[in-house]
């Protein structure tokens, strides 16, 4: 599994803006196989890696290492957690504001627009969630379950319990996966939402590892596309 750190946000594009990438913003850490090379060539200018620092590495080494301590790895798992959440609200629309300082100063500043929520993808996306709380304590916050049953070659998804927040349709999401195994979860995510009347264009999913087995480029036609 390569250390890859994701987050995919979709936007409207026209003709001309496909031939210079895909609707597509994401986080990684770095890259080692082909196919997420060629995803990242191709979508480039959507996609954002995180910097290559030694901090990074770091939290990297501490999880991978099969030594790590269960407190250690949660610890570490927590920071690089908020490290790709952060990024993702990097993402999110902003308004300008003027605000006085304590002192009588004027200040001018920025403010999150309204109408963010947060869904994780249960259960493993719900590990995400404390970095989101801790960033956004008001922040709404759904949940969607759904499994995987793999038979020979094939891997199915099943739904077996949304509930999200209300008007979900009229907000921004921060669809939270921490692990792209396949893809599939992600992309029955997304067919969820879509019964929802969220626009695919309002969704960024927040992801930590994929792997090469991964369906990026169905994620991103399906970001694109649908």
């Amino acid at each position: 599994m390569p250390d890859n750190y994701i987050t995919v946000r979709a936007e409207n594009v026209s003709d001309e803006d496909e031939s210079n990438g895909s609707p597509l913003k994401g986080i990684h850490s770095s890259l080692n196989n082909v196919e997420v090379d060629s995803v990242l060539s191709k979508f480039s200018k959507h996609i954002i890696l995180l910097p290559q620092s030694d901090h990074v590495r770091v939290l990297q080494t501490v999880i991978r290492n099969r030594e790590t301590t269960r407190n250690e790895f949660l610890f570490h798992a927590d920071r690089l957690i908020r490290l790709v959440v952060e990024e993702g609200l990097n993402q999110l629309p902003y308004e300008d504001v003027s605000i006085t300082t304590p002192t009588g100063h004027l200040f001018n500043g920025t403010s999150f627009l309204r109408g963010n929520c947060g869904v994780s993808v249960m259960r493993s996306g719900e590990a995400m969630e404390r970095g989101l709380r801790d960033c956004c304590r008001s922040m709404r916050i759904g949940k969607i379950l759904i499994q995987t049953a793999e038979e020979s070659e094939i891997v199915e998804a099943k739904v077996y319990y949304a509930k999200l927040p209300p008007n979900i349709e009229e907000r921004k999401v921060l669809l939270m996966y921490p692990i792209l195994a396949t893809g599939t979860t992600v992309l029955k995510a997304l067919d969820v939402l879509r019964t929802y009347n969220v626009s695919v264009e309002n969704v960024i999913l927040l992801s930590l590892f994929a792997s090469p087995k991964s369906k990026l480029f169905a994620i991103v036609i399906s970001f694109m596309f649908k």
